[in-house]
């Protein structure tokens, strides 16, 4: 057995894939009508195609599951951030753990929760 990655649901795979470019750099691998591979292991699922095999609505915005990313330049991140998606919703804005880690976490376009914190 071989872990692949996480899969994200979304409204509009194109929108996602455009956001997680632009934030991230993931680039396409594949497109399946709706459902997109996208390099370092993550998959993006149409709601849509998700609710109907399912059968079950999706709970956006649940906090149950955070996408987690380091960056050490964590103020350009957020400039850049702020400067491409200036409605983004942020969960918390850029704070520092008692172990000294600076983090933000904010949803994406789809309610799916993300962190980015420096290393530790």
């Amino acid at each position: 057995m071989k872990y692949r990655g996480a899969l994200l649901v979304v409204k509009d795979c194109n929108a996602a894939l455009k956001f997680y470019h632009d934030l991230f750099g993931f680039e396409l691998i594949r497109d399946n009508d709706g459902n997109m591979e996208l390099t370092g292991g993550l998959y993006l699922q149409e709601a849509e195609y998700w609710e109907a095999f399912l059968g079950k609505n999706i709970l956006s915005r649940n906090n149950s599951t955070e996408l987690y990313f380091e960056e050490s330049e964590i103020e350009a991140f957020i400039e850049k951030l702020e400067r491409l998606y200036p409605n983004i919703e942020y969960v918390n804005r850029l704070m520092t753990h008692s172990w000294g880690q600076r983090v933000v976490r904010f949803y994406d376009l789809d309610g799916n929760l993300i962190e980015v914190g420096t290393p530790v």
